[in-house]
């Protein structure tokens, strides 16, 4: 069917909370969004993270390199907000496809119950005799 998202949960003291929170402010983005690209690091990187306070990896990468670890890349709120209604679009898209597969699965039921002699095969019907009963497409209106 598709990958499903996981629910994890950090306990963490409250002043950490709030530093967490404060990162989050300062680099405009949610405090679960901290969370997954710390998840998302650990598992790209096979849980082989040190993670360290800024000013100490500033001046290692001074000393080795002139980029910054992690990369930062500048994306307009207009593009999250955008991917955010995506995302939600493809889920609805998804329900209507289950609820339409459910549709068919019922209208192939109920034509599996129906008697052989309830359905009309229109191959039949250029076939059939003109003794037969004849029949007219069309809505009750038309009666």
């Amino acid at each position: 069917m598709g990958n499903k998202n996981k629910t994890i949960s950090f306990r963490v003291s409250e002043d950490k909370f709030e530093t967490l929170r404060e990162i989050a402010e300062e680099r405009d983005i949610s405090l679960s969004a901290v969370f997954r690209d710390y998840v998302d690091t650990l598992v790209s990187h096979d849980g082989q993270v040190k993670v360290a306070p800024e000013h100490e990896f500033e001046d290692d990468a001074t000393e080795t390199s002139t980029e910054s670890f992690p990369p930062k890349v500048e994306v307009p709120k207009s593009f999250v907000r955008e991917h955010e209604r995506l995302e939600l679009e493809a889920e609805h898209l998804r329900e209507q496809l289950e609820e339409h597969k459910r549709y068919v699965t019922k209208l192939r039921q109920q034509l599996d119950e129906m008697d052989q002699d309830e359905v009309i095969h229109l191959e039949d019907l250029d076939q059939g005799e003109e003794d037969d009963a004849s029949y007219r497409i069309g809505s009750f209106d038309d009666l």
